[in-house]
C-alpha cells in the first residue's frame, strides 16, 4: 500500500512539475511574441482603374496571345524623354524621384516616389525629370509579341 501511495504522490508531483514548466514556457513564448512579433505579409493595392492618368478610358484588350513586358527606366535629373505614344496598355511604379508627364495638349501630371501611374494609350506625351534626383520607374506593358511598346515622334519639337 505504501508503494502505491508513493507512486501516486510522485506522479502528482511530476504532473504538477510538467504543468508548471508548461505554464512558464507559455508565458515566455507570449513575452517573446510581444518583444519579437512575427512579421506579417502586407498587401497594398497600388492601382485599380479602367482609365489612364488623364481620365481617358483604356481600350479593349488586344486580340490574340498576350505578351507581358516589364521595363526599368532610369531618367537622370534634368532629362526629358522624347514625344511618344503607346499602342498598348501599361502602368508603372515610380520607385525613386518625381516624374512629370505632359500630354501634347499641355495636360500635366507629376508622379511622386512610391506612386503608380496608368499611362495614356494612343495619346502623344512625354516625361520630364524636373527634380534633382534621378528617376527610377518600373513599367509593365500588356502587349503582343513583336508589337512596339511605344511609337516615337521626333517630328515634334516642343
Amino acid at each position: 500500500m505504501r508503494k502505491k501511495s508513493l507512486i501516486r504522490m510522485m506522479a502528482a508531483i511530476l504532473v504538477c512539475g510538467i504543468t508548471a514548466v508548461s505554464i512558464s514556457l507559455n508565458s515566455c513564448e507570449k513575452a517573446n511574441a510581444q518583444d519579437n512579433p512575427t512579421p506579417k505579409v502586407v498587401t497594398t493595392e497600388l492601382v485599380r482603374t479602367s482609365k489612364s492618368w488623364d481620365g481617358a478610358d483604356l481600350p479593349d484588350y488586344l486580340q490574340g496571345k498576350p505578351e507581358i513586358v516589364g521595363v526599368k527606366y532610369e531618367i537622370p535629373a534634368g532629362q526629358k524623354l522624347g514625344w511618344h505614344d503607346h499602342p498598348v496598355m501599361n502602368f508603372g511604379i515610380l520607385v525613386q524621384g518625381d516624374l512629370t508627364i505632359i500630354s501634347k495638349d499641355g495636360l500635366e501630371k507629376t508622379v511622386h516616389e512610391g506612386e503608380a501611374v496608368v499611362e495614356m494609350v494612343g495619346t502623344i506625351h512625354h516625361g520630364e525629370n524636373r527634380g534633382s534626383k534621378d528617376v527610377v520607374l518600373y513599367m509593365f506593358y500588356l502587349s503582343q509579341e513583336g508589337m512596339s511598346l511605344s511609337v516615337q515622334h521626333p517630328e515634334i519639337t516642343e
